[in-house]
């Protein structure tokens, strides 16, 4: 029968190995983004990754030697500086983008690959308030890394439009 700490540590494997593919997959996509908004994108998302797996590393190496869930201080911004990152890149783009269908597909790849790790983080039940808030704190980040990739998908899409729903302009004329 699997203990609580085989069990955590199990998770924590899982954990791992979804920021590790995904961190690849986004500096795979970042190389063949058509736009300067997809690659910046792209390479901050593989760098959240990344940071996301050194916090699951720490954990890991605590649990099997201390066996113990260490406090943690991950504090992840919910996607803010994406936002930043899209927002600033948009006002030098403006709506003259050209897109490929290989990058809407990898944007649609990328939100999927967000809302499997969101469910991940969001289906581990724990007793321990520390391991807890930290499975939650990371469902928060995923779910930010969704909503960033979703607008940037709608603004290749259809750029005008997104610029109408998301700036809301005055067409009253006066």
């Amino acid at each position: 029968m699997a203990t609580e700490q085989d069990r955590t540590l199990g998770a924590l494997k899982i954990a791992l190995q979804m920021e590790i593919d995904g961190k690849e997959y986004y500096q795979k996509v970042a190389k063949d983004s058509s736009n300067k908004l997809g690659r910046e994108l792209f390479q901050a998302l593989a760098m959240e990754e990344d940071i996301h797996r050194q916090k699951f590393e720490e954990i890991y190496s605590t649990i099997s030697h201390k066996k113990a869930w260490p406090k943690t201080d991950f504090r992840p911004d919910k996607g803010a500086r994406l936002r930043n990152i899209f927002a600033t890149a948009i006002q030098e783009m403006g709506s003259n983008v050209k897109t490929l269908a290989s990058e809407l597909e990898a944007i649609q790849t990328a939100m999927s690959m967000e809302n499997k790790t969101y469910d991940f983080y969001k289906s581990q039940n724990t007793s321990y308030d520390t391991e807890r808030e930290l499975y939650e704190a990371l469902a928060a980040e995923e779910r930010g890394h969704y909503l960033v990739l979703r607008d940037y998908s709608e603004y290749l899409t259809d750029p005008a439009g997104w610029f109408i729903e998301k700036e809301h302009p005055s067409l009253d004329g006066g």
